[in-house]
């Protein structure tokens, strides 16, 4: 870095496409896991009209925070569901219990923020083909959920 810094920082415009789209849901990799060195991963998350989103999950090793910055996202704090609307916001520790969903029929948007910076990306494009009719084994979707620090809770 020298004494001057570098030029380094990267700009994206809000027009710029997402980088995964299905089933009416758009996801933009704002910084990822690997554009950080790791320290986070930080992607938009814009619904589509239908109802969609986890349930009640965990992960062991990362905490994820929710923003939203559009509509109505319901948001499970890990005792109820929460509406969130615009500014409200949602921090999950490592461990903590949490899950999101949309309202159906209304546009909502939202940030994710994950810490570190897990390599999301390729759990979001699983996701997007197993909504395209991709289907997992029972061992093949337990490693998958293992690998990407997802324990879903009943």
């Amino acid at each position: 870095m020298g004494d001057h810094g570098q030029v380094s920082a990267r700009f994206r415009a809000r027009t710029e496409p997402a980088d995964l789209s299905y089933g009416g849901r758009d996801i933009h990799y704002l910084a990822t896991g690997g554009t950080t060195d790791g320290a986070f991963g930080l992607y938009r998350w814009n619904f589509g009209p239908d109802e969609s989103g986890p349930g009640p999950h965990f992960h062991k090793t990362m905490s994820e925070s929710f923003f939203v910055l559009e509509g109505t996202v319901r948001l499970y704090d890990g005792e109820r569901w929460r509406e969130g609307q615009a500014g409200d916001f949602l921090h999950v520790p490592p461990g903590g219990v949490h899950g999101f969903r949309n309202v159906p029929g209304a546009p909502a948007s939202m940030l994710l923020l994950f810490a570190p910076g897990a390599p999301r990306e390729e759990y979001f494009e699983m996701l997007a083909e197993i909504a395209g009719g991709r289907q997992l084994g029972e061992q093949e979707a337990e490693e998958f959920f293992l690998r990407h620090d997802n324990y879903s809770v009943d």
